[in-house]
Parts: C-alpha cells; sequence; structure tokens
C-alpha cells in the first residue's frame, strides 16, 4: 500500500477575536480537508510534549520516528542541504549578521536577521571579511547561503554542546557561549566555547570598522555589526528511514534543511520552488507524489501555512490555508477511489498568527484516510473538531506507527527475525539452515 503523507507546516495556530475567536484553520474555507477528515480517522498530534515549542527541524525528525539523543543539529541538516563542504568531525552551526548597541557594556540586539537591509553581494562582503579565523586551535570559516544566511564551520578540537549567541527577541542582550551543562565531552565543548567568544568578538571589532558598515550608517541605516549564531550540530550516523520502518522514502519539498534531512535519513529527495501560488504549488507536488511508482512512503510539504503565520496576520493565514486546501483536491479524488492508498494529513506544530513566540505548543491534529482505517463522525478538519475523533492524541513515533499499522505492515511487538526488532515484518534476515552436525 502507498502512502501519502501532507504535511502543512506550522498549520496549527490559536483562537483569535477578529476570526470570531477561531483559529485560522477554522475560519478558512476548507471543503477538501474536511472531505478528508470525514473519510477517516481524526485526532490531534504533538511530535513530543505537549506545551513543547519545536522548530521544524526538530520536529520532522521525531515525526519520523527517531530520538532526540540522536539528532545531528539544524547546523549540519542546513550545510548538507546548502552542499556546504565540511568534515564529519567538524561543528556547524546557524549564523546571520545582526545589529547590536551597546547599552552598559551589554550589547543588545537592535536588528534582527530580517531586519539588515542590503544585497546579497552586500553582506556577503561583510561576511567575508570576518572569514577564516582561528582561536585556541579551532579554525572558524563562513559560507554563505542566502542573503544573509551562513553556515558557521568549526574545526578541530570542537564539540557541538554549546549555547547559542542568538536571543532572537529584539531588545534583548546577545549571549556568551557556553558549555552545555552535563555534556558528554566537557573539555572540548569548553574549548569551543572560549574560542567561538573570542571569535565572535573578532567579529565585532573587524564589523563595526568595516566600510559597509561605516555607509550605512551615514545613510541612517543601522549596522551589520554584530554575528549570531546558534543551533551548532555534528554529524551523527542515522539508521536509513528504510531500515527502521521497512519503507522506502521520498521527501517532496523546497526548503534545504529539508534536503539535508531527506539526505541523512536517506530518504530521496524531490526538490521543488515555491512560487506565489501555495495552493498550486501543493497541487504539484501531490501529483508527483500520486505518479510516484518507486517509493512505498512520500512525504509532501509545504511552508506556506508557516510562513503567513511568521507575518503575524491571523487573515493572511487564514487566506493561505484556503488556498491549500484548493491543492489538496486531486488527493481527495484519489483516496476516494483507490483500495491501495493510504494518506496522512497534519502539522509538524502550530505556529501563532500573533505572539512573542516563534511557535508555539499546541497540539495540531492529524486525519489518516485509506481503506483499513476507521472512520469517526469528526466531519470538519482542525484543531477542535479533530479532538473528538477516534485517534486520540498522538505523540512522536505514534503517527509513523499508526501508518505502518493502517498499512498492514506492521508486526507484533515481540516477534523477532534477525538480530533487531523491527515494527514491521522485514523482508531480509538469515534464513534458517541446518548445521554441520546433521550434513
Amino acid at each position: 500500500m502507498k502512502i501519502i503523507l501532507v504535511l502543512l507546516d506550522g498549520l496549527g495556530d490559536r483562537s483569535y477575536k477578529i476570526l470570531n475567536n477561531r483559529t485560522p484553520l477554522q475560519a478558512a474555507p476548507t471543503p477538501n480537508l474536511d472531505r478528508l477528515a470525514q473519510l477517516g480517522s481524526n485526532g490531534l498530534f504533538h511530535t513530543a510534549l505537549m506545551g513543547q515549542c519545536l522548530p521544524s527541524e526538530t520536529a520532522h525528525y521525531l515525526l519520523f520516528g527517531y530520538d532526540l539523543n540522536t539528532f545531528p543539529g539544524r547546523g549540519l541538516l542546513e550545510a548538507v542541504g546548502e552542499k556546504v563542504p565540511f568534515d564529519d568531525s567538524d561543528v556547524l552551526c546557524l549564523a546571520h549578521l545582526s545589529g547590536v548597541t551597546w547599552q552598559k557594556g551589554v550589547p543588545i540586539l537592535t536588528q534582527g536577521r530580517d531586519d539588515i537591509e542590503g544585497s546579497g553581494q552586500e553582506i556577503g562582503r561583510l561576511f567575508a571579511a570576518v572569514s577564516p579565523y582561528e582561536a585556541h586551535g579551532i579554525g572558524f570559516r563562513l559560507h554563505q547561503t542566502r542573503r544573509n544566511d551562513a553556515i558557521l564551520i568549526m574545526n578541530g578540537q570542537v564539540s557541538p554542546y554549546i549555547s547559542d549567541s542568538d536571543p532572537m527577541v529584539v531588545g534583548r542582550a546577545m549571549a556568551k557561549i557556553t558549555p552545555v551543562s552535563g555534556n558528554p565531552e566537557p573539555e572540548k565543548a569548553a574549548r569551543t566555547a572560549d574560542a567561538l567568544n573570542d571569535y565572535l568578538s573578532h567579529c565585532f571589532s573587524v564589523l563595526s570598522g568595516h566600510e559597509n558598515n561605516r555607509h550605512r550608517i551615514a545613510a541612517d541605516l543601522s549596522p551589520a555589526n554584530f554575528l549570531a549564531t546558534q543551533r551548532c550540530g555534528r554529524r551523527i550516523v542515522q539508521e536509513p528511514f528504510c531500515e527502521r520502518w521497512g519503507l522506502s522514502g521520498m521527501l517532496i519539498g523546497s526548503g534545504s534543511m529539508y534536503g539535508g534531512l531527506a539526505h541523512e535519513l536517506g530518504l530521496t529527495f524531490r526538490q521543488v520552488k515555491d512560487s506565489r501560488d501555495p495552493g498550486d504549488d501543493l497541487r504539484r507536488r501531490i501529483q508527483l507524489a500520486i505518479a510516484d511508482s518507486s517509493h512505498d512512503f512520500i512525504h509532501v510539504h509545504t511552508k506556506a501555512p508557516d510562513e503567513a503565520a511568521h507575518t503575524k496576520n491571523p487573515v493572511r493565514k487564514q487566506t493561505v490555508i484556503a488556498l491549500l486546501d484548493q491543492g489538496l483536491d486531486e488527493l481527495v479524488r484519489e483516496v476516494e477511489k483507490s483500495d491501495d492508498l493510504l494518506v496522512a494529513v497534519t502539522a509538524d506544530h502550530s505556529t501563532p498568527s500573533s505572539s512573542i513566540l516563534i511557535h508555539s505548543g499546541e497540539s495540531v491534529p492529524v486525519v489518516l484516510v485509506g481503506p483499513n482505517v476507521r472512520r469517526d463522525e469528526v466531519a470538519a478538519f482542525d484543531e477542535i473538531s479533530a479532538a473528538a475523533g477516534c485517534l486520540g492524541l498522538l505523540r512522536g513515533k505514534e503517527l509513523m506507527l499508526m501508518i505502518i499499522n493502517y498499512s498492514d505492515r506492521s508486526t507484533l511487538f515481540g516477534h523477532r527475525l534477525g538480530s533487531t526488532e523491527k515494527p514491521y515484518t522485514p523482508n531480509s534476515y538469515p534464513p534458517f539452515n541446518l548445521t554441520s552436525i546433521f550434513l
């Protein structure tokens, strides 16, 4: 049975007065999502713990059934997706230029990543001015990936168990880099933290006197004078998705991070471009998924709801959701007529359209539709209606477990074929043969 999982990134939200105390999903016209709700089992989903606010990379990793103790970090995933050259022992983190002003000897964030104006070429000159560098035997180099985005590559005796410098909220102090408490390599982490603090100080000194920033100040623009860093990581060899779940998988999406995640988990990545019509984008991705005959499991991703929520306009998110629903028409028709297709629709996390939070910790709706799936009495796909569904609240890897259950791939817990217990019946395991005494 073929599986298509449609992931509407950041779909979940809160209720707003401007929407008559409804969420954007409740307020949007969604006949296709509602039809899927009527055809299958509904429920709520959180990839970790209720109330926990997760970034997309962590939420996806947990959704695919992996554990946090083997998560390789956002910096690593972005680097892989952007094809940044690095060694497996290197530590990689996200970096971007920010603006700070000093108050009582403390650098206060005044201009965040998206607030820094200028072309990619102009910002690239600033990145180049502070790379490469070496401190405490640790080397630093920046690789620009987008306009004001870069990967910071650290090599030598380095550790990913360090904190971030970026407070992510304007008005807060830039943070000192410290080793993470209780980490398994404390000496390396302490050395890495000291070296990175020295490097960030070097960056501030160079950027403050850079010609580009002098021109920015003359033009009444805030200087891009601080390198903000966050979410360090290092390669951790992952169990391939096909071995974990017995499914050959593909991920269809546009973001480089998803390409990196697909690569690390052994999923085929089909990169697509975003246009100004998120509904048409989703329809085309679903068409690719329906037409594909090489994979058992296809993850169809769109970032549109999350991006709409980050505009902090609930009505904008409502409009985008309505457009996405239009893009689900062919998927609805396909699952209604097919006896060999399992469809799941959900989100990775909630993204509030009006909050200081970047992501929030509420659950998101989920629906499963297919020939083996129970039908409950839920008639609409949204955060409130889904709570009455027969799936209840799913967490983490429970979604993948339900997917292999409803696609009739599950095996009895405790039934072992081979040295490793799997949640599915493996096709490959050591066959029995007579020992030499009987030959």
